[in-house]
């Protein structure tokens, strides 16, 4: 039996889910192309925009949580169909600003609260459902890979509308792309008819009696602690990337292609560790993935950036990049079961957002204090080290928590 033919009766759960995250990230994470034009004709700073942007992180990294609780009470499609609506009012909010406090409104909070009904933990949720377990974990990279190819159409669509026509249109046009997850949605809703496979932990009635289980279970709580480090280096490279290579002198367009480089390698990288997390220990292949990481780091910030080696670091981090996604959410599925699923992931993956706001703000800060940004790589190296090697040791012990059998 193929991949397809295994598929096929939850194909328009996958394809809806799928969509959904890739229509919503790409999206949000090509919000940037409007920010030259945005910021000169409504008077606010490059800082001013970049807030926003800040606040929509930590918005859907604090929501995410009790969206995922939310889900077992009123079920998957109810939420994702409000997270399209709060998106199209984000993106409708944006297009109409006259200041900061629409930038921050549209593009932050509600964005952010989208994004928490919409992104990746609930996406992966939903996807887990539909497949076996057997298959569950390549799934769910095909489904992570889906999401690093928003931004592949939304960011060319997006600039040649704003250059044509002006940022109001090009962000127009991103309301009317926004409407697609509303359809995208409602099919991946489905899921909610599906019946949920058996546990031990579905006894667990309460969302915080559960939280509480997975934080007192050592395994858990470390990869939650991890993932922290996984955001802080990879937004400190998506936000510093193009000032450090405007530092040492190389060509501005280099910045652009070292980020669609990283784009390109996403989908690769979460097909890969995807199937790898089907068949080897996800744990261990999430601390290898913050250990490679930061040897990538340090290796191309101890060396001379040419358009060759940039291109070549892009390529490795972006091939390390969304890999960690159908590890943590599969890892998580296996251990704790499905019902609990998107809570438990978005409370590892507010870590992750927290990781992110450092990342961002932490390297200015450094950068702005000593006047480069060395300080900031080295503690990303030696924290990202120290996280992968205390990930792989628990990895290599881990246990499930009490009452739930071992998978074949």
């Amino acid at each position: 039996m193929n991949l397809l033919t295994a598929l096929r009766p939850g194909l328009p759960i996958l394809i809806g889910a799928a969509l959904m995250l890739s229509v919503s990230m790409g999206l949000r994470q090509s919000l940037g192309v409007f920010m030259p034009a945005l910021t000169k004709d409504i008077g606010i700073s490059v800082s001013e925009f970049t807030l926003a942007i800040a606040v929509q992180n930590l918005a859907w990294g604090f929501l995410q949580p009790f969206a995922g609780a939310l889900a077992v009470r009123i079920g998957y499609r109810p939420l994702m169909m409000t997270g399209a609506l709060l998106y199209i009012l984000g993106m409708s909010l944006l297009c109409l600003a006259q200041g900061l406090l629409g930038v921050i409104l549209g593009a932050g909070l509600a964005i952010g609260a989208a994004m928490a009904c919409n992104g990746s933990a609930i996406a992966m949720a939903v996807a887990s459902r539909p497949v076996s377990p057997a298959l569950r974990s390549t799934v769910l990279g095909i489904v992570s890979a889906a999401g690093s190819l928003g931004a592949l159409m939304a960011a060319p669509i997006g600039q040649l509308l704003s250059q044509d026509y002006g940022w109001r249109v090009g962000v127009g046009g991103f309301v009317i792309m926004a409407m697609v997850i509303l359809p995208a949605a409602w099919y991946a809703g489905r899921v909610d008819a599906l019946p949920l496979p058996p546990s031990p932990l579905d006894e667990k009635d309460n969302a915080p009696d559960m939280a509480r289980f997975a934080l007192k279970h050592p395994p858990f709580a470390v990869m939650t602690l991890a993932y922290f480090v996984c955001g802080m280096q990879l937004v400190f490279l998506t936000t510093h990337l193009p000032s450090y290579l405007d530092l040492c002198g190389m060509d501005p367009m280099l910045s652009a292609q070292a980020l669609g480089m990283i784009g390109g390698f996403n989908v690769l990288g979460s097909l890969f560790f995807g199937w790898a997390g089907g068949r080897y220990n996800k744990l261990l292949l999430l601390g290898g993935i913050y250990v490679l990481r930061s040897f990538g780091l340090a290796w191309y910030f101890l060396s001379v950036p040419t358009p060759e080696n940039t291109l070549v670091f892009a390529a490795i981090m972006g091939f390390l990049w969304l890999g960690v996604a159908p590890l943590v959410t599969g890892y998580i599925g296996e251990t704790f079961g499905l019902r609990w699923q998107a809570m438990l992931g978005g409370m590892a993956f507010m870590s992750h957002q927290l990781g992110s706001f450092m990342g961002a703000f932490g390297g200015g800060l450094v950068f702005d204090a000593m006047g480069s940004y060395n300080r900031a790589v080295q503690v990303g190296v030696l924290v990202g080290l120290l996280a992968g090697m205390v990930q792989m040791a628990f990895a290599l012990r881990a246990e499930l928590p009490p009452g739930q059998p071992r998978p074949a």
